[in-house]
């Protein structure tokens, strides 16, 4: 059993998430992505949010979501993905970058475009009154 490891930012607006879909895939992924070698969390948050969105993250005023895990999408029965989230503050325009095609705020209604994990996250979300 193989698990990826994987931080995400969570930015919540009006009750809708934003929300990526990278060049080629057909489900739209929380932003963020996997922690490189010798990275803390914020990090990864840092880098791979500059590098898909084009802003700064507020990494002083990141608070803990929580972690969750599931099968990763797209990966053979048994690939497990940890997505450790993060909410903050951003400084800059947001704009798609890198290998994101498009970006979008999604609501709870939107829950079946998404990857297993970012159900779940969606589900916490909408428990916790931050999602419409």
């Amino acid at each position: 059993m193989r698990e990826i490891d994987k931080v995400a930012w969570i930015v919540v607006e009006d009750g809708r998430v934003l929300s990526t879909r990278s060049e080629g895939k057909d489900v739209w992924y929380l932003p963020g992505g996997k922690r490189e070698a010798g990275e803390t969390d914020l990090e990864t948050l840092r880098r791979e949010i500059r590098e898909e969105l084009s802003v700064e993250v507020d990494v002083p005023g990141a608070v803990h979501l929580g972690t969750f895990t599931a099968q990763a999408h797209g990966h053979a029965a048994g690939v497990t993905v940890r997505m450790t989230c993060y909410r903050t503050g951003y400084q800059g325009r947001l704009r798609p970058a890198s290998e994101i095609a498009e970006m979008a705020w999604l609501g709870y209604a939107d829950r079946h475009r998404t990857s297993t994990v970012d159900k779940i996250i969606f589900d916490h979300l909408l428990a916790e009154g931050l999602l419409r």
